[in-house]
């Protein structure tokens, strides 16, 4: 069962504390086997005393018995010598029984005194069941053995009470001496008993201490070496290119930690060698954000992330790009205050609560912003780069969502994105540049206005933000398509270069070979920018795609009708079937020198008549949900010359044309 299944804490899961524990328990066998050790070297040497006491308690009998049978032979030596001296062998007998009284009195009490050991502290006596017994049978028989002599020494006659004593001695005496030496026996048998338990407690500490360092070795490979040795080839690996590779984590201590933290480290690298390489293929500002946000959301708890550019004058923050997951968008185009931001501020800036924010700070309309926007929590990183000041925003919806690690992440690579944010914005500089050289090289060919490309390109876009709010094609529009369309829908009629003179600026109507010429513009056009594309192919680059589809695809009819390839449906570009309405809105209602501005009702009415044949209907749907902000702008860029409300029905089919005398039979409007 592993350790986190037993439901250990943190702190018990670690190599310092497992090792301390195993060295603690490893210390304290051993300072446990040397205290028992040198208490029982101490209880050894009482041993001794008592053994030496009990020898004594066997001696003394024995001479008892031996003083009391010379006494006997002296006296039954009398006639011959002079006999025994009683009073000798009464004081030597008292001694011997007082010897004897004090010992066995002291094994009784189980404290022997100094005075029979000689030592400055008594000695405290432990007795097992067997010495213990013998101890009281042995005092029962001194108690016995003494009485009887007390007894004998009834008279007052010296003589008399010593041969009674010497008599009873020499019949007894041997059972006293042989109790005693049972007694010596039964410590002795003790102290062996002792120590074969001393010998068998210092083999349980070895024991116990080689498990421990069994268990320590075992603990320290598997935990320390192993790992080590596991995540040293991990690094061998990453530091020979191999980004990405992961240490298998083999325990939650601190080579787990560290091992945690070398595979974040690894995919941290892996992740910014990857983003440094998507950058390298990335062309816009759309692709570098898309993959920044995908890239870091790795790391990052992210929902959004937003591109601000410091305004011309200055003053205002604009929001230029953004992307996030699923619907969630802002504005495009939307204006800060910069007072509200720290540009000049290096590093990152963490809001952990945006409504806290925002309620301390009314004057943070950036925290508003995310936050009425339904985000928590943002980052911000002020970049300066040669593409000017900017503002990256991460945002998310968790309330406390970026701790200092993901600062110091964002700190550490801002260098990288500033890069790409300039390399991204100068692409994009040469996009905007070549879009309005062709647009204008197109106009330079034609009759049209230049304000006729500024509105057919803001109707356009117009058009494409509703079909992204709601419809069929909701999925298929993001603000970069709309941004896109805004940019390439002037080069609708590039292809018009290729044409000549005669027939672009013919005033009457077209012969049909003429009609045909006219009609291989859209083919001209979207060969003209299919060089233009390989040629930025060839750096890496993707450019003009959509212009492409635009040129040679807006004359196509829903019906399949229109020219020059009879596309029908959803086989015409949606970009081009965008700009088919865009384009024919404004031709209507624009005056040109050979023709009268409709009235907005009477195109209106034009245009709803054509859904489902020239027109899409989901397109047409779109723009007149979009008419209000439309009409906006055809008043904005409204040509000086008032429009013909009632145009007189003698004018030629010209004047009732998109753009001009040619275009009118081309849309089939004549």
């Amino acid at each position: 069962m592993s350790r986190r299944r037993l439901g250990l804490p943190p702190w018990a899961q670690t190599i310092r504390f497992q090792v301390a524990l195993s060295l603690g328990l490893l210390f304290a066998a051993l300072a446990g086997s040397a205290s028992y050790s040198l208490y029982a070297l101490n209880q050894r040497r009482h041993d001794y005393e008592i053994l030496n006491l009990s020898g004594q308690l066997r001696v003394t009998s024995a001479a008892m018995l031996n003083d009391a049978r010379a006494y006997l032979r002296a006296q039954a030596d009398s006639n011959t010598s002079g006999g025994p001296d009683d009073r000798i062998y009464r004081e030597g007998l008292e001694r011997h029984m007082a010897l004897y009284d004090q010992i066995i009195s002291s094994f009784v009490a189980r404290r022997i005194d100094p005075a029979l050991t000689g030592k400055h502290d008594p000695i405290t006596c432990n007795w097992d069941a067997h010495s213990k017994s013998q101890l009281q049978r042995t005092a029962n028989d001194w108690q016995i053995f003494r009485f009887e002599l007390t007894r004998r020494s009834g008279t007052n006659r010296e003589g008399e009470s010593a041969a009674r004593w010497a008599a009873y001695i020499v019949k007894h005496g041997d059972d006293l001496s042989k109790s005693s030496t049972a007694l010596s026996r039964a410590f002795q048998d003790m102290m062996e008993i002792k120590l074969a338990n001393i010998r068998l407690f210092n083999q349980l500490v070895l024991g116990v201490a080689a498990l421990i360092m069994v268990a320590l070795v075992t603990l320290l490979y598997r935990h320390l070496v192993r790992p080590l040795r596991e995540t040293m080839a991990g690094f061998t690996r990453v530091a020979r290119g191999d980004l990405g590779h992961q240490v298998p984590v083999q325990s939650s201590g601190e080579i787990g930690q560290m091992t945690s933290a070398f595979n974040q480290l690894s995919l941290r690298l892996n992740a910014l060698f990857r983003l440094t390489d998507r950058i390298a293929q990335g062309n816009t500002l759309d692709d570098t954000l898309r993959f920044v946000s995908e890239e870091f959301r790795e790391f990052l708890p992210l929902d959004w992330v937003g591109l601000f550019f410091l305004a011309p004058d200055g003053e205002q923050l604009v929001l230029e790009r953004q992307y996030g997951q699923g619907n969630i968008s802002l504005p495009e185009g939307l204006s800060l205050p910069r007072f509200g931001v720290a540009l000049g501020a290096d590093g990152v800036r963490t809001v952990d609560d945006l409504a806290a924010s925002r309620e301390r700070n009314p004057s943070d309309v950036c925290a508003g912003l995310l936050d009425r926007a339904g985000f928590r929590s943002a980052m911000l990183l002020p970049t300066h780069g040669s593409g000017g000041v900017a503002l990256l925003v991460f945002a998310s919806r968790e309330r406390s969502a970026y701790a200092a690690e993901h600062a110091e992440l964002l700190t550490n690579v801002a260098g990288q994105l500033t890069h790409a944010l300039d390399k991204t914005v100068f692409v994009e500089g040469l996009v905007v540049s070549a879009v309005q050289g062709l647009a204008k090289l197109a106009e330079s060919r034609d009759q049209d206005t230049g304000d006729h490309l500024t509105r057919m390109a803001l109707y356009s876009a117009l058009i494409a933000e509703e079909l992204g709010r709601e419809g069929p094609y909701q999925d298929r529009i993001s603000a970069a398509y709309v941004r896109s369309i805004h940019q390439f829908a002037p080069m609708h009629d590039i292809g018009k270069v290729g044409l000549g003179d005669a027939i672009l600026l013919k005033a009457g109507p077209l012969t049909d070979s003429e009609r045909r010429e006219m009609q291989r513009h859209p083919v001209i056009g979207a060969e003209v920018l299919r060089q233009c594309e390989a040629q930025v192919n060839a750096l890496g680059h993707s450019i003009f795609r959509m212009a492409i589809e635009i040129a040679e695809s807006h004359h196509e009819h829903f019906d399949g009708a229109g020219y020059p390839m009879g596309l029908a449906g959803e086989a015409i570009p949606l970009a081009a079937r965008i700009v088919s309405v865009a384009d024919v809105f404004d031709a209507l209602t624009s005056q040109r020198p050979y023709k009268t501005a409709w009235p907005v009702e009477r195109a209106l009415a034009m245009l709803e008549s054509e859904a489902g044949r020239q027109f899409d209907p989901v397109v047409i749907a779109a723009f007149q949900r979009a008419l209000p902000r439309v009409l906006e702008v055809h008043e904005r860029f409204k040509a000086d010359s008032p429009e013909a409300d009632n145009a007189p029905e003698a004018a030629s089919a010209a004047a009732q044309s998109c753009e001009s005398p040619e275009t009118a039979h081309a849309y089939g409007l004549a």
